[in-house]
């Protein structure tokens, strides 16, 4: 598999990126692995039966002919082994609930099979509900992040693995330095996260993604996650595009973890411990630390200087059950990002074949950044133990605070020239054009302080309809929540940039000596949100038939500072035939999306605050299916298919460009527009043990800015014509990505995951002039590779008992290689104007071929 991995990644790479996507999808469907096991892995959930799909731990699950016995987690989750070509019975005991038997019939080695089960509680006339993989509640995407660890990824972040695992999302300009994404014609500010329901907040002021540090989400601390990227349920917040829900785990034993690479280390611990007899009263702890830094991968940018960004944080989660109904939860979290840098000199060539610039420029001076944000929050839950119609309570409270600086002094002294790009010529490669000299001096000293409090008081009730029927089921569970949000921000804006040109300061004048542009502003907001859901959850359920799921719900919002009331209705609908040969259900979403600015729509490029902005709002409607199925003529190996095509229809907008990762406003709704598309995707076990995903998505996004005539110029026209619509900054044509895992046949502690990413260009327009002419440009394809291989030095299942590193529960071993075929990626341009207000884009790249060691260390 190396060998040929390389061969054709080689290829790939001395073609064009085309070739990339066709070539490796023809190489993931002529995979063929087989690997020699013993058994047959019997996987799934058990939950209650009844409507409810409460998950139960410590549900026993038994092979009755081996007398092998494992129990369910926090989530319900079991995996066992059965023997090969034999039939069995598997028991289910769970106290409280009505013990089952369920025949396995006998399946060939290597075989792995999900088999989901409901059991009834003792009051129930329901004995056992057995399924295969069931139908996604409200059309979330849900992943279990184990194997996602393993994803050579050069931030370490969560929210870097979601381009390659959820539905339309893309990293943007950002690329690879960035784990910010724009879902679905959205941008990085139109994303929705919360951890165990606590919302969590970026930084406002990161302009480029090497500014970026640690998320709020560790990896190592996560059991799960559910992602939609779009007409998601009530509720959920107040935004336009998408939403990422984060689980922190259960801990039931004493666990802990340790890793380190050439790109930072990380830590953690968890564990429960028993405060009574009979097992009610636990205090679970759950706590990480990590440490980043991206000098070794920052060292192969076009600027060479002195790198020296350092990111850390610290956070725990800690729950302890007052009694068997109430549960206490805290959570907090510290993070400090710090970023050095004292850029030296650059050297950046570009164009075409007939036609090259290359820009050399001399520095002096730094850029010093620091950004540190804390979180705390407190949860009270309160769910009793109820033999029906179950309900739940749950108050919770958070604060969040920023702090983040900006200080630029960087003076460079640039040099833009045309290269002889004539082969013949002995000058072939050098400058023989100087087309503009000149310095550009910029200094910066921004400040901002973000505050948010809130308290938060949640609920839900479940009602099981009495039916005569046994094979019927009818169920609401309805859900409520009021919440109140206090802002309060400290923004404080002191920068200005000067431009030469051949001597001659820009804006050039006989008269006066101007600068390219002065900021100076200082705002200070104080404001107070309300919001309240509320939502019922409709489900019907006969045996044999078909299931269907109704979600209906609104939203009700109202902001203090520009004083704007609106209520947003959602529904969701779920239709699941269970008389199909086929596994297949289908999902409709519909509703309005309305997203009240925050602090940087209100604030436009000149530092000017309108505290008028109103709620960007849109109306989704998405419509897809899940397919469940097996392939595979030897073992059956599972699959999931999933589409999904959706239209948004946007106004009220705040029109604004990317540069890099900062987001720059208009500060006014001036602007509508519309999203449509179709994403694809297909995960399952290609090898067996070894999920891997592939996604590629479509999409078309075009907005109008009001009381402009947008026109557009055609290669050839000698007039510009007029045009109804423009791209927006995330009009992204055609996404693909790919997570492939393997591993090595009768070798299987020898991994290797693959991850590739293609996404045609970005639009883009000329800085202070992108109004009539509105991204007419676009940046090149985005197109990478990362590779890592993984030795799995000690497993206690497979490796020897006398192996050296047996004090561990597992240790792993990792060559990464980042950006494998070296091809230079565009995050951003650098605009050259020369004294006659020519302007020359030169590209910025992103980061160019590395390599990581990382050592990984269970206990």
């Amino acid at each position: 598999f190396f060998k040929k991995a390389t061969h054709t990644l080689y290829f790939c790479g001395m073609t064009n990126f085309r070739f990339i996507l066709v070539g490796l999808l023809l190489f993931v469907a002529s995979v063929s692995v087989t690997v020699a096991q013993n058994g047959v892995t019997v996987f799934g959930i058990i939950s209650e039966a009844g409507g409810t799909d409460v998950p139960l731990e410590f549900a026993v699950v038994q092979v009755v002919e081996t007398k092998k016995t494992v129990e369910t987690n926090a989530a319900g989750e079991y995996s066992i082994m059965l023997p090969a070509n034999r039939s069995v019975s598997l028991r289910l005991v769970r106290v409280g609930y009505k013990e089952a038997t369920i025949p396995v019939s006998a399946m060939t080695a290597g075989t792995k099979m999900r088999l989901d089960i409901q059991l009834a509680n003792n009051a129930s006339t329901q004995e056992v509900v057995i399924n295969g993989i069931r139908t996604a509640h409200d059309g979330m995407v849900r992943e279990n992040v184990q194997q996602l660890k393993m994803l050579p990824t050069t931030t370490g972040n969560l929210e870097s693995i979601l381009p390659h695992i959820a539905l339309g999302a893309s990293s943007g300009t950002g690329g690879e330095l960035s784990s910010q994404y724009n879902v679905r014609g959205g941008n990085y500010d139109e994303n929705l996260v919360y951890v165990n329901d606590f919302e969590i907040y970026r930084p406002q002021l990161v302009r480029a993604g090497q500014q970026e540090g640690l998320t709020f989400a560790n990896m190592d601390l996560v059991r799960d996650l559910s992602f939609s990227s779009g007409g998601f349920a009530s509720r959920y917040g107040d935004k336009l595009s998408s939403v990422l829900d984060v689980k922190y785990k259960r801990p039931d034993s004493l666990r802990s973890s340790v890793s380190m690479s050439a790109l930072g280390a990380s830590a953690h611990i968890e564990g429960s411990v028993s405060l009574d007899t009979n097992g009610y009263r636990k205090f679970r702890y759950l706590a990480g630390a990590r440490y980043k830094t991206t000098r070794y991968l920052l060292g192969s940018l076009d600027i060479k200087g002195e790198y020296l960004p350092n990111f850390a944080d610290i956070q725990a989660y800690l729950t302890y059950d007052l009694s068997r109904s109430w549960q206490l939860g805290v959570i907090g979290n510290y993070n400090r990002s710090d970023f050095l840098f004292r850029p030296t000199t650059r050297s950046t060539a570009t164009g075409l074949i007939d036609f090259a610039l290359q820009l050399y420029t001399v520095y002096e001076g730094q850029e010093w950044d620091q950004f540190t944000t804390g979180m705390g929050g407190v949860s009270l839950t309160y769910l009793p133990d109820r033999k029906r119609n179950p309900f739940f309570l749950k108050l919770m409270a958070s604060s969040f605070l920023a702090q983040e600086y900006e200080r630029f002094d960087i003076l460079g002294y640039y040099l833009l020239g045309q290269i002889d790009v004539n082969l013949g010529n002995d000058d072939a490669g050098e400058i023989t054009n100087v087309l503009g000299t000149g310095t550009q001096h910029q200094w910066v000293r921004n400040y901002l302080q973000s505050q948010v409090t809130n308290t938060e008081v949640r609920g839900g009730y479940e009602y099981q309809k009495p039916v005569t029927n046994p094979n019927l089921t009818i169920s609401h569970f309805v859900q409520f929540g009021v919440k109140a949000q206090f802002e309060d921000i400290l923004d404080k804006i002191n920068e200005w940039e000067r431009l030469d040109s051949a001597g001659y300061s820009l804006k050039f004048d006989t008269s006066a000596l101007f600068v390219n542009s002065v900021l100076k502003t200082q705002n200070t907001l104080t404001s107070q949100r309300f919001s309240a859901f509320l939502e019922d959850t409709y489900t019907w359920r006969r045996t044999g038939f078909a299931e269907l799921k109704a979600t209906l719900g609104v939203r009700a919002s109202y902001w203090t500072l520009n004083k704007e009331p609106f209520v947003t209705p959602r529904a969701q609908f779920l239709f699941k035939p269970l008389n199909w040969q086929k596994d297949v259900s289908f999902r409709l979403a519909t509703g309005l999306y309305y997203q009240p600015a925050f602090y940087r729509e209100l604030r436009n490029i000149y530092g000017v605050v309108n505290p008028n902005v109103l709620a960007q709002k849109s109306a989704h409607i998405v419509g897809g299916l899940t397919y469940d199925f097996y392939a595979g003529a030897r073992r059956r190996i599972p699959f999931r298919f999933i589409a999904e095509a959706y239209y948004k229809q946007l106004w009220d907008l705040v029109s604004y460009d990317v540069e890099n990762v900062r987001v720059r406003y208009a500060g006014q709704n001036n602007a509508t527009g519309y999203v449509t598309g179709l994403d694809l995707r297909i995960n399952g076990e290609f090898v067996p043990n070894a999920e891997s995903w592939l996604n590629i998505g479509f999409l078309h996004a075009r907005e109008a800015i009001d009381s402009v005539q947008h026109l557009k110029r055609e290669i050839g026209d000698t007039e510009a014509q007029p045009v109804k619509d423009v791209p927006r900054p995330t009009d992204q044509l055609m996404t693909f990505s790919m997570f492939f895992q393997d591993y090595m046949p009768k070798h299987p502690q020898f991994s290797t995951q693959l991850n590739l990413t293609v996404g045609t260009g970005l639009p883009f327009g000329i800085p202070n002039n992108n109004v009539v002419y509105r991204n007419t440009y676009r940046f090149k394809a985005y197109h990478r590779v990362d590779i890592g291989f993984s030795w799995r030095m000690y497993d206690p299942a497979t490796s020897k008992p006398n192996n050296f590193l047996r004090f561990t529960r597992g240790t792993y071993l990792s060559l990464e290689v980042f950006n494998l075929l070296k091809v230079a990626n565009v995050a951003s341009n650098t605009w050259i104007k020369t004294v006659y207000a020519q302007q020359y884009a030169v590209p910025n790249y992103l980061t160019s071929r590395r390599i990581n060691l990382k050592l990984r260390m269970d206990f």
